[in-house]
């Protein structure tokens, strides 16, 4: 059993993987920004009464709510030995983008790449504890190569893989194993408004749900570090 903290579980992929986690035993304490608008979530109701799911409010560039976050969690739980980066949003920012979009650049930079690193670090002290920590950071093949003009989102994308790499270095003497999946089209919200590619040719949200459970059982001997997921071909 492990104990977990999960970013972006509201819906979507982080809200499966939840969900997948739960049902394999293990504790979850989740972040999201608005507790209640999570009280319709499927499994909420008979996990919380068993204090295996904590809803917690978590806003991504807050330390406050960060440092609250992660001690209510070791509180609870008595340890934190698992985090999963699922948080983050998506703009179309170009290249050449126009007056005024550079504050779509900074939002993108601010949650893509801040937020996951702002909630190691504050996550750190708990999780070179237990020499098998997990950090599980949902990236996108959109940090490993650049498609069209998404310059902005792509960009943060590289930089939380670099980010993923360094944290990786650093935690390898304690025994914690980080691994960035990268995903190309996955039927969430963010796909709306793909046309190419029908929704039930995309990767699933449970698909992922379950890579992550087998992720979770693999002893250190075994971790990739890198997983790229494709549901078209890329040449």
């Amino acid at each position: 059993m492990r104990n977990i903290l999960i970013s972006g579980a509201s819906r979507g992929i982080g809200r499966c993987i939840a969900k997948r986690a739960i049902e394999d035993g293990h504790n979850v304490s989740i972040g999201v920004r608005n507790i209640k608008s999570f009280k319709d979530y499927e499994i909420s109701e008979g996990n919380l009464k068993a204090n295996s799911l904590l809803v917690n409010k978590y806003e991504s560039n807050n330390n406050s709510s960060i440092s609250n976050w992660i001690s209510n969690t070791n509180r609870t739980f008595g340890k934190i030995d698992t985090l999963i980066h699922c948080a983050g949003i998506f703009k179309p920012t170009e290249f050449n983008f126009k007056t005024g979009e550079e504050k779509d650049i900074e939002e993108l930079l601010k949650v893509n790449l801040m937020g996951p690193w702002l909630l190691t670090k504050a996550a750190w002290k708990y999780l070179i504890k237990n020499n098998n920590s997990r950090i599980i950071v949902l990236v996108s093949m959109s940090g490993k190569r650049s498609k069209g003009k998404l310059a902005g989102y792509t960009a943060s994308k590289f930089a939380l893989m670099g980010l993923c790499q360094t944290i990786r270095n650093e935690g390898w003497e304690y025994g914690l194993r980080v691994t960035a999946i990268c995903p190309s089209w996955v039927n969430t919200d963010m796909a709306n408004n793909l046309t190419h590619i029908q929704r039930e040719d995309m990767t699933q949200p449970k698909e992922l749900a379950l890579i992550v459970s087998r992720l979770l059982e693999l002893s250190n001997t075994c971790i990739p570090f890198e997983l790229s997921i494709n549901c078209n071909l890329e040449i």
